[in-house]
């Protein structure tokens, strides 16, 4: 995927969940790769200061969004559990302790 695919066309299984994970991936990627450009710039160091406050500025908001989706499919992620009788059942994903911040 060139990052330019929208819709999660060819690759969706067919599954309404899977279309709308393959979106929401899309988006992150996009945020991610503005922000790693965003990082790129700071790093070089040759930037005026309004400049480098303006790439910060968007680069912080970037994070907050990027961050804002990972909440939201953190939120999502099902484990499934095997039951006594023999059927499944869900429960949220839980972090581990200790493995937060």
């Amino acid at each position: 995927m060139n990052g330019t695919e929208k819709s999660g066309g060819a690759g969706g299984a067919g599954v309404a969940g899977d279309a709308a994970a393959t979106a929401t991936t899309e988006r992150f990627d996009e945020i991610l790769s503005r922000l790693r450009g965003v990082v790129d710039k700071l790093e070089a160091g040759n930037l005026p200061l309004e400049d480098s406050l303006k790439f910060f500025e968007e680069g912080i908001a970037l994070c907050r969004r990027g961050a804002t989706i990972l909440d939201s499919a953190e939120r999502k992620v099902e484990v499934l559990l095997s039951t006594s009788g023999g059927t499944a059942r869900t429960a949220p994903f839980e972090t581990p302790p200790g493995d937060g911040d």
